[in-house]
């Protein structure tokens, strides 16, 4: 182990420079991971356009390590032996709230970058913390006692266990909040790696009948989702989606929307409430909409159509995420598209957002131990 920790810092709007690092020194209660894999979504295309403050940060909240070494007390709290292969969550939670003691970290206002300024959360704390190391686009990445760690079964590759959060995503937002279950008829909108994860997560649940739209540049996605479980896609550039969507249900419509459109303004959202033709629908929206204007909130209560917000996930979702991706009982392998270097950051994220020329982009490993482009 070196003396010093190569970084790749985020240092201003769409920019991002190698920096080194001291090796910090590691409490009874602290650990050091070697950072194997750092995933790469679309918030951070959006951090990293437009960043939240003008602090120096490491980005990269989607990680995957092996324990190289541990305090005392932090092994035993946690564990975890060195040597140990593991998921950090990207939530650095206070252990002592309610929403802590329920496993929800996402809720935790110590988690909370948006209200909190001293929030600690890995991808998006200030490297000018204690520490330093607070995200996945370094060689090493600090843990203090209170990270929330998730051992990696056996058999699943590090790159592997860096799709686990959109898996934990997918599998939160479908099951836990929308209630995807057995013969349920499910309308996913957008097949990026989130919308994928879902359609992974609603046949597992039992979902009798899976649709999938997306745009025409989308289509090895969508052959995708019919690969991993989808029965049906749109085209919505070439078909009238709502149109397709009733001819296919007979008229009936789904039970569940999940939006995982973010970005593409209220047309998804418009399209999701008129596809839950049964009554009371579920409809879950991923992303933020700045505004709504004329919102038809008279047709949402006539159809009695309950709407939630995704975000985050669960310590559960995380943990049965693990379990679906060592069953191997689907192709996940096919998600993990692309990899690149330390010193590839800024085209890694640009790939993401569709800006890099890069073909076939689902889902990009950020390898910080590797230098370029992987594949």
């Amino acid at each position: 182990m070196g003396e010093h920790v190569l970084a790749a810092v985020r240092t201003g709007q769409g920019r991002s420079e190698l920096r080194e690092f001291g090796m910090p020194e590691i409490p009874d209660d602290g650990c050091l991971l070697q950072v194997e894999v750092a995933g790469i979504c679309g918030t951070d295309v959006k951090m990293y356009a437009k960043p939240a403050s003008d602090e120096p940060v490491i980005m990269g909240h989607e990680n995957i390590g092996i324990i190289a070494k541990a305090g005392r007390t932090f092994a035993e709290r946690q564990g975890v032996v060195e040597g140990d292969r593991v998921f950090v969550e990207h939530y650095v939670p206070c252990m002592t709230c309610e929403w802590c003691h329920l496993g929800e970290y996402r809720h935790c206002a110590a988690t909370d970058w948006r209200n909190n300024p001293d929030a600690r959360r890995y991808g998006y704390t200030s490297a000018e913390n204690p520490f330093h190391l607070w995200g996945g686009f370094a060689q090493y990445m600090y843990l203090p006692w209170n990270a929330v760690v998730h051992k990696v079964p056996d058999g699943v590759s590090a790159e592997l266990a860096g799709i686990v959060t959109p898996m934990s995503n997918g599998i939160e937002w479908a099951l836990f909040d929308a209630g995807v279950g057995y013969n349920t008829a499910v309308l996913i909108q957008g097949p990026g790696q989130q919308g994928l994860s879902q359609v992974v997560a609603c046949k597992q649940a039992g979902a009798s009948l899976i649709i999938v739209t997306g745009t025409t540049r989308d289509a090895a996605r969508m052959e995708l989702a019919k690969t991993l479980g989808a029965d049906h896609v749109i085209d919505v550039e070439q078909q009238d989606p709502l149109e397709r969507i009733m001819a296919i249900t007979g008229g009936d419509g789904v039970d569940v929307v999940l939006d995982c459109t973010a970005g593409a303004g209220v047309k998804p959202v418009l399209l999701g409430i008129d596809a839950l033709k049964r009554r009371a629908g579920t409809l879950l929206v991923q992303g933020e909409l700045a505004a709504f204007p004329d919102f038809p909130l008279k047709k949402l209560t006539e159809k009695a159509v309950t709407v939630k917000s995704a975000r985050g996930h669960s310590y559960r979702s995380c943990e049965l995420a693990l379990q679906q991706l060592a069953s191997k009982r689907f192709p996940l392998d096919l998600l993990t598209t692309h990899t690149f270097g330390l010193d590839q950051v800024d085209r890694a994220i640009r790939a993401v957002g569709g800006e890099s020329g890069d073909d076939g982009v689902i889902h990009v490993s950020l390898l910080p131990w590797q230098n370029g482009a992987g594949q």
